[in-house]
């Protein structure tokens, strides 16, 4: 499962987990703070924000490359670009500083922090764990603009593929298109897949036109089956498929050059 639809809103599977520890945190934290007097909750918030900042922070750095001629690009944290590490990192360090400067809150805020920490690794490992036995590229009955029945298994098998979940009618999906029209030149050894969902091949057609772009392997999912099939029902999504078949990675939301490059490094670890 790649999102979670709540209404007519997704949400990314991974931020839910998030959301979820974060909720364990205050929990834990507020049961010992009361045993010894003390408040951890505004501390907690505080410490998942400086983890956003140094998480963001850090994914630039990484990836500074990419923000050189764009740098208010850096505050656009719609594309979803965040180094785990860096806010692990954040969230210890800050949390450290302020049981240093308040004795009372140590115990408490510590085991809290801890408790979030480890219930986000071992929910994220266990997801990855069975997404990552369980998840090969759908055999869902896809078409080309030319009415050709079609697979993403057929298309261009041996090969890893970057399959991008898009309508028309969504803003981030057209914002994101230049960047993996751009990637479908740079990558000629990824196959990149463009799965329009829900909409006719004269409406794909046309906006193609419309926007000018010359992108490859654009297919329609009228039904909406590989939406159904991978989880996926939000968008946009992009499923990345190692060379046998594999999903090694997923984003939900707007992709930019610098978390698309974060999410190409999943087939450098396979």
């Amino acid at each position: 499962m790649q999102t979670v639809s709540i209404g007519p809103l997704g949400f990314s599977f991974a931020h839910l987990l998030l959301v979820f520890s974060f909720v364990v945190a205050l929990l834990v934290g507020a049961l010992y703070g009361r045993k010894h007097g003390v408040s951890t909750g505004g501390t907690l918030v505080d410490t998942l924000l400086v983890a956003l900042v140094t998480a963001r922070i850090g994914f630039v750095a990484q990836y500074f490359e990419h923000f050189k001629d764009a740098p208010l690009d850096i505050i656009d944290i719609r594309d979803g670009g965040f180094s785990v590490y860096a806010g692990v990192f954040g969230a210890v360090a800050f949390g450290a500083w302020r049981m240093l400067r308040r004795t009372a809150i140590r115990k408490p805020l510590g085991i809290a922090i801890l408790s979030g920490l480890m219930t986000w690794g071992a929910l994220s490992l266990t997801v990855n764990l069975i997404e990552g036995q369980a998840r090969e590229i759908p055999d869902s009955g896809l078409s080309t603009l030319d009415d050709e029945s079609i697979t993403l298994v057929d298309l261009q098998p041996g090969k890893p593929k970057v399959v991008n979940i898009w309508a028309s009618w969504c803003p981030p999906c057209i914002r994101e298109m230049p960047v993996l029209e751009r990637a479908q030149e740079r990558y000629p050894d990824i196959t990149f897949v463009f799965v329009n969902q829900g909409e006719q091949v004269e409406t794909i057609t046309s906006f193609l036109k419309q926007q000018e772009l010359s992108i490859r392997n654009v297919l329609s999912d009228v039904s909406g089956s590989l939406a159904n099939a991978t989880g996926s029902h939000a968008l946009p999504t992009t499923l990345f498929y190692d060379a046998e078949g594999r999903q090694v990675d997923a984003h939900m939301g707007e992709l930019s050059n610098a978390s698309l490059a974060q999410k190409l490094e999943a087939f450098e670890r396979k």
